[in-house]
């Protein structure tokens, strides 16, 4: 597979995305903005936890009637939110109107999107040959290490920082779209 068509399923996930994400701006406007950073991270945990409950017990289990793709698209549009607010800070009340957070959208889901073409260049497209639940385990990997650099105030001693976490998670949920869209998810668990 080209590179070129891993920028095209990128960017046709990524269209998704920000459909998702300027029709949520349109109902309930930018009141995301009130989060915390460690308020993004648990959320970006609880939707991560759920997709690995359905991986185990299939999403035709499950009760609240939604799969997992439209959870990847939450991760990435949460983790969209995460970096935005490690920018602006958080605020008491909304103070962004749709058009300009969509502005930082668009800023943020370039630079994710620079770091997975730089990377999947260097790793040769193995994401391909990983299966969805990979994504899952990874995404809630990065969630952890994301909790104990908050834990720690923010302080890393050689490692990446919670923005560079950040964008590996909205990757690796954009990774779990465009798979979701050629292969069928079966149950992780074992009878």
């Amino acid at each position: 597979m080209s590179m070129s068509k891993t920028e095209e399923q990128f960017a046709a996930a990524i269209k998704d995305c920000r459909a998702m994400f300027k029709a949520k701006l349109a109902d309930y406007g930018a009141s995301w903005r009130i989060m915390r950073p460690t308020s993004v991270t648990d959320q970006l945990f609880i939707k991560a936890k759920r997709i690995r409950t359905l991986e185990a017990i299939g999403e035709d289990h499950s009760l609240v009637g939604e799969g997992i793709r439209p959870e990847f698209v939450a991760i990435v549009n949460y983790g969209i939110v995460g970096l935005i607010q490690l920018e602006l800070g958080a605020v008491d009340k909304p103070d962004i109107n749709p058009e300009r957070a969509l502005s930082f959208y668009d800023a943020h889901i370039k630079t994710s999107t620079t770091l997975m073409l730089a990377k999947n260049h260097d790793y040769g497209e193995a994401w391909r040959s990983m299966r969805v639940a990979s994504y899952t385990d990874l995404i809630l990997m990065k969630l952890s290490r994301v909790k104990e650099i908050e834990d720690h105030r923010g302080q890393v001693a050689v490692s990446e920082g919670i923005s560079a976490n950040y964008m590996d998670i909205v990757n690796y949920a954009l990774f779990g779209i465009i798979k979701l869209s050629t292969e069928e998810i079966t149950p992780t668990h074992h009878a």
